[in-house]
């Protein structure tokens, strides 16, 4: 139940430095270039061949120009996909990222799964209350746990109604960088995998806090694989684990977050799955997401 081998993601045409969610997104970093659009298509479809050659089932489908849509290639963030044929659709902080929400998406995967029931939180946004999918929440979808550091793109009331739909139970913490500024998604500091668990502890200042996590994380089953504020930076904590050919286990992760791990922790993952990895720098800077944010899991059940 943790992992699938079905993934969605969206083509972009127009990426860009998105200059609505830079404000609380530290991650992104304004490039100069004239052609990020071109260099980030590269990075997408060579990731896309990437994770096809090695037996992932990836749908792919193609943003649409009009409206203005520059970080539609993060699609986790606005939907998430569930075993008993649930949708979750997400309020976002950033007007034009709202924009990414398309039935037409959802209509195209019911050719292929059961999209039985769309549970709509996007009326939030009315309230100035968020929360950003798989981005806000990192799911332990095994244990019905939804991990999450509450930021001004999480928040808590919306976490919980969340929660009480969907039969999670909530975990909630603060988490900050190394400057002490809020992190904006739990997707970029920790990662839930089907026994283990890769965290940024250093990321969470409250003593009580860390230790609850940790206590939750172990209680599941999990083995605790640590990284540094600095590699989480690099997006080390950016990465899913996926079913490839005949079930193999996949830890998906971009280049720069691989060659920030140190041998200790590669051969601590690679117990429970094998490394694939991609360059990703030019979609890493501009859009302050990695691997992980680019893959929105469908765990729906296939139409028989």
């Amino acid at each position: 139940m943790q992992i699938t081998n079905h993934i969605l993601m969206i083509r972009p045409v127009d990426f860009k430095f998105n200059v609505q969610t830079a404000e609380n997104n530290k991650f992104q970093v304004a490039s100069e270039q004239d052609d990020v659009q071109d260099k980030a298509l590269k990075e997408f479809d060579d990731f896309v061949a990437l994770l096809r050659n090695n037996g992932v089932d990836v749908t792919v489908i193609d943003d649409t120009l009009m409206p203005e849509k520059p970080d539609s290639i993060f699609p986790n963030n606005w939907v998430s996909f569930h075993e008993d044929g649930s949708t979750f659709l997400y309020p976002m902080f950033s007007e034009n990222r709202r924009l990414e929400r398309r039935k037409d998406i959802l209509d195209t995967l019911n050719e292929k799964f059961d999209v039985s029931h769309v549970s709509d939180l996007s009326f939030y946004e009315f309230q100035n209350q968020f929360l950003e999918g798989t981005g806000s929440m990192v799911l332990d979808r095994e244990n019905k746990v939804a991990y999450a550091c509450i930021s001004v793109r999480t928040d808590v009331d919306v976490l919980s109604n969340f929660c009480m739909l969907s039969g999670y139970k909530p975990v909630y913490f603060e988490a900050v960088d190394g400057e002490g500024f809020p992190i904006y998604h739990t997707n970029v500091m920790m990662c839930i995998g089907d026994r283990f668990a890769v965290i940024c502890l250093a990321a969470i200042p409250d003593a009580m806090d860390r230790e609850m996590v940790k206590r939750s994380l172990a209680g599941s089953g999990k083995e605790v694989i640590e990284i540094s504020i600095d590699q989480m930076n690099k997006f080390a904590g950016n990465m899913l684990q996926v079913a490839g050919k005949a079930g193999e286990s996949l830890l998906i992760i971009s280049e720069q977050a691989y060659l920030s791990l140190n041998t200790e922790q590669i051969a601590a993952l690679e117990k429970y799955a094998r490394i694939i990895h991609s360059p990703l720098y030019t979609i890493e800077q501009n859009g302050g997401g990695s691997a992980r944010c680019m893959l929105a899991e469908v765990h729906l059940p296939l139409r028989q």
